[in-house]
């Protein structure tokens, strides 16, 4: 699962107007957050991940055993290809080839499936993880807080990421505050 794909185009252009646009300024403060790890470690983080990993070992048993099979039934049409008719061997070759193309289909569609479930489970997380990091630039006067998956490098004391992760175990993802209004244009 990668959100970055998500925070990292609109945060490298933030960064650059940041750093390069006229409002640039000596005192504007930055953090980074590890947004994949932050949604990971989360208490409902790892249970996704458990959850996850019991339907992937459960799956991966059953394309593991139907594997093991079409090597059994492979070998056993090598052993027998020398006794077998022309049309037999072929029919049985024909329906290997058929059971082997139906086990590649099976597991693209496990992938499929298991990819659309770390969606569903990790995106409330994300949407969470994304609030608290609104809330700690707003509370902690942050002007930008990019993801740090873009960032080469960065000190320690500017990592927001454990914060985000107490915060939304303590339950503090649940409220998170509205924006302030804009103020109204004077005519």
């Amino acid at each position: 699962m990668k959100h970055a794909h998500r925070v990292a185009l609109p945060l490298f252009a933030a960064l650059a107007f940041f750093l390069f646009g006229a409002g640039a300024r000596a005192d504007q403060r930055v953090a980074v957050v590890d947004v994949q790890r932050a949604v990971m470690q989360t208490e409902d983080g790892l249970r996704a991940q458990a959850t996850l990993k019991k339907v992937f070992d459960n799956r991966q048993q059953e394309l593991n055993r139907k594997q093991q099979e079409l090597g059994r039934q492979k070998d056993d049409i090598e052993k027998q290809s020398k006794v077998l008719s022309k049309e037999a061997l072929q029919k049985r070759v024909d329906e290997w080839q058929k059971q082997m193309m139906e086990l590649q289909t099976t597991f693209q569609e496990y992938s499929k499936d298991l990819e659309k479930r770390q969606k569903e489970m990790t995106d409330p997380i994300f949407e969470k993880i994304m609030g608290i990091v609104r809330r700690l630039a707003t509370t902690e006067n942050y002007d930008v807080v990019i993801d740090k998956a873009t960032v080469a490098y960065v000190r320690t004391d500017l990592d927001l990421t454990d914060k985000c992760i107490q915060l939304y175990n303590s339950g503090g993802a649940t409220a998170a505050p509205a924006p302030a209004p804009a103020p109204a244009p004077k005519p």
